[in-house]
């Protein structure tokens, strides 16, 4: 077919641990094989794209690079059966973004198997101020009511005010749960906005972490954070309680004893969505298309293109951001 030309945000590294941004020009030629090619029209800003952008070889092996691991767009061509040219589709998880040329490019080739129909009810726009965090939302929510009723009490959220945990505040509220916030930024309504309870300081939330066992205050917790502030939750969370976690941007490391499995049955669960099963793909994507999908959901995101992509990575990385960041692709 054609060899298109096309606008993306390239990363490369000038000199050693030396890496740049620009908006250059990219040939469709020059991207990977795959089955299906999609014009890219919305991506949105993950703390993974920063990573990918400022050279962490744990994300991006080699560069030049073009970052995303979030895409929305239509079909171009496609050798998947499943797929025709205009369909409307998602691009997310897997390798895209990380060592596969991303969605801050107009212009994305994956195999066919990455490629979700865009659900009904759903836009390009909404699917994409949701994306990897939405994503990531509803899998946590996903484990979490499987095990916990609205009615055992209310559900913690930290690391409320990112992507992740906006949504899966918003999502919580949605379904009718009592919803607390742990944050480290000051509370300017953001929050409450979303139908949060209670707001908690970090800096409070973190006083009280020696002892085994904490008094405890939650049925569930969505942590997506990790380290001492995942330890605590886990310490405050109810008996047979359900614990998911997905990030580690305070620490990888789980400063905690068993004494909250074996004396009150908590369960922790970890949130894997760059793996996630085709099958409970296209279902919690429906979900966040129906049940699921905040009522204020335009209300989370800021809105920015690819020349703005460089002061919001260095606002994702000081974690300045809040909510949602949508990459219009023009």
């Amino acid at each position: 077919m054609e060899n298109l030309k096309y606008k993306a945000f390239i990363v490369e590294e000038t000199h050693e641990k030396t890496f740049v941004h620009t908006v250059g020009e990219a040939c469709t030629d020059d991207l990977p094989q795959g089955d299906v090619l999609v014009r890219v029209r919305y991506s949105s800003l993950n703390y993974k794209d920063a990573l990918s952008a400022s050279g962490n070889r744990g994300v991006t092996r080699q560069y030049p690079h073009t970052p995303g691991i979030d895409a929305a767009g239509i079909v171009e061509h496609s050798r998947a059966k499943e797929f025709k040219p205009g369909d409307p589709v998602i691009v997310t998880s897997y390798d895209l973004g990380m060592n596969t040329p991303g969605g801050f490019g107009q212009y994305i080739r994956v195999p066919g198997d990455w490629v979700v129909p865009l659900p009904q009810n759903l836009s390009l726009e909404q699917s994409m101020i949701l994306g990897t965090a939405g994503f990531t939302a509803a899998m946590s929510v996903e484990r979490l009511i499987s095990g916990v009723t609205p009615d055992q009490g209310p559900i913690l959220v930290t690391g409320a005010t990112g992507g992740v945990g906006s949504l899966a505040c918003a999502i919580l509220v949605k379904l009718g749960y009592s919803v607390d916030a742990v944050s480290g930024k000051p509370d300017d309504g953001f929050l409450k906005s979303l139908g949060v309870k209670e707001i908690i300081s970090r800096k409070i939330f973190l006083e009280k972490t020696a002892p085994p066992v904490l008094k405890p205050r939650w049925a569930g917790v969505v942590d997506t954070v990790g380290g001492e502030i995942l330890a605590t939750a886990i310490k405050s969370t109810g008996s047979w309680g359900i614990v998911t976690c997905c990030g580690n941007v305070a620490s990888p490391d789980l400063p905690i004893n068993v004494f909250p499995f074996i004396l009150r049955g908590v369960s922790l669960i970890g949130i894997d969505s760059q793996h996630c099963p085709m099958p409970l793909r296209q279902t919690l994507w429906k979900n966040l298309s129906a049940a699921w999908k905040p009522d204020q959901l335009e209300n989370l995101c800021s809105r920015i293109g690819l020349d703005d992509l460089s002061p919001g990575i260095e606002k994702i990385l000081k974690g300045q951001l809040r909510g949602r960041t949508l990459v219009d692709m023009g």
